[in-house]
């Protein structure tokens, strides 16, 4: 059996092969001591198993070598069994002593040696501290506390606010009755023991004596697999959609390597490609102030370098005038503008306004004008034709 087992927390590739015994004719399962672990995506994963005439195997993942070994070492139950076994009517002597080391017999405890004296003792040394409140209480009543509106004193009894650790201990040493404080016994050696010696009679950890194994024999080429007649899959899953194909089962890694070169290959760049373009697409990091370039976004650009501008003018303008040159010089080009348009304005709105005077007309003009205008006026006067008088009759 060859494939990955994923459940819980078991994840890995299994290879399992039956072998033969020669002498009793039975199958006996051979595991894979340490499986790799099995590669679960949504992409299309390849597993391959190739067992060599050399004993060994390799397991690959998508083409890649995850594990590789013998077939004579790296299973469980060993293909071969033990040469020799422990005898099973071998039985350890009773005078046999496998007690390494033993209570030294001649210790005696010492004279001084006091088993009762206490582990800690009071500190005879320690003084009260000045700041210490021996009349402030370590926990009051809780000054917020109320007494809940469904307390029935005949019912639950008196009411009594829960208690809190008193606020004017907290930067002291501490409240309440001060005592001496404990601190390890010097005297202290607690339970007395005899200590241990090496044993004179150890003879050493007691086995079994080993005899020939009756049921040993050597397969030295358990990969002659027999032949294999079918293909089959052992399913357990709760997931939908799993597909199988291009199964190959032959002696040629060159033919095994063409197949997936035709097949695995171009399918898994497919798949990667839509993968990837099917990703949700991950927000870049928002650049910190002066990182953007004037190509990426001009107007952020130009209002980090304000920023960062007017940040370093409020703490020293000399340095916001050194670092930021041009920054300095595009304000004072935009003021200079600003100010020269407004006395532009002032100027316009302050001027007088002004009425041109006719230009001045040469000597003797005034008296021709004046005759040339009479005879004008005389002879419009004569060409102008009378009016016709109608009358009816009887009027």
């Amino acid at each position: 059996m060859f494939g990955p087992d994923k459940c819980g927390s078991t994840n890995k590739v299994h290879f399992i092969f039956k072998h033969k015994n020669p002498k009793t004719g039975e199958y006996e399962e051979k595991h894979l001591k340490t499986p790799p672990m099995a590669k679960i995506t949504k992409l299309s994963t390849l597993y391959t198993l190739i067992v060599k005439p050399d004993q060994t195997f390799e397991v690959r993942i998508d083409g890649e070598n995850v594990k590789s070994g013998s077939l004579l070492e790296d299973f469980s139950p060993a293909v071969n069994p033990a040469a020799e076994i422990a005898d099973a009517s071998d039985k350890k002597p009773e005078d046999w002593v496998d007690q390494e080391r033993i209570t030294d017999p001649e210790a005696k405890k010492p004279e001084d040696w006091d088993e009762d004296a206490p582990y800690e003792t009071v500190d005879e040394t320690a003084e009260k501290p000045e700041d210490w409140l021996e009349n402030e209480p370590e926990f009051i009543p809780d000054p917020e506390a109320v007494k809940p509106e469904d307390w029935e004193d005949d019912e639950d009894g008196d009411w009594l606010p829960p208690t809190i650790a008193n606020p004017k201990c907290d930067d002291i040493s501490g409240c309440g009755k001060w005592s001496k404080p404990m601190k390890p016994n010097p005297a202290y050696k607690g339970k007395w023991s005899a200590p241990l010696i090496e044993n004179p009679a150890y003879k050493g950890s007691w086995a079994p004596r080993q005899i020939p194994n009756p049921n040993y024999f050597e397969d030295k080429a358990p990969a002659n697999f027999e032949p294999i007649g079918a293909l089959g899959f052992e399913l357990w899953t709760m997931t939908k959609d799993i597909l199988f194909d291009n199964i190959y089962i032959g002696h040629s890694i060159e033919d095994a390597e063409k197949l997936k070169k035709e097949s695995f290959d171009i399918k898994r760049a497919i798949e990667v490609e839509e993968d990837i373009a099917s990703a949700p697409k991950i927000p870049e990091a928002p650049k910190a102030p002066g990182e953007t370039t004037f190509q990426e976004d001009p107007i952020i650009f130009i209002k980090d370098k304000l920023e960062l501008f007017f940040a370093v003018l409020r703490r020293d303008p000399m340095a916001a005038f050194q670092n930021f040159p041009e920054v300095a010089g595009i304000l004072a080009a935009v003021v200079g503008t600003v100010l020269a348009a407004l006395f532009g304005l002032i100027s316009l709105a302050s001027a007088p306004s002004t009425v041109k005077k006719p230009a001045a007309k040469p000597k003797g003009t005034e008296v021709k004008a004046k005759k040339e205008t009479e005879t004008s006026s005389s002879s419009t006067e004569g060409d102008k034709p009378k009016a016709k008088r109608t009358s009816k009759k009887g009027e």
